[in-house]
């Protein structure tokens, strides 16, 4: 896999938590910990996306994830 290289430095107590569930699940550390950084710049993302919505959806009566639900139903 051609990409970018870095380094990261675990806590004491992640390190053998990232192990363990290397172990458990067969895969490398690069593989748990791109999945998970992949995983949590996805929640980042959509967080500053949905901040940048909300004025508009207020805007046309949709306050809350219900409204949402409620209209596509």
């Amino acid at each position: 896999m051609k990409g970018n290289s870095i380094t990261v430095r675990l806590d004491d107590d992640l390190a053998p938590i990232l192990d363990q569930v290397c172990r458990s699940s067969g895969r490398t550390r690069s593989e748990v910990i791109r999945s998970a950084l992949k995983r949590h710049l996805a929640i980042l993302r959509f967080q500053q996306l949905r901040r940048q919505a909300m004025p508009f959806a207020a805007a046309h009566g949709y306050l809350t994830d219900e409204d949402v639900f409620d209209s596509v139903s």
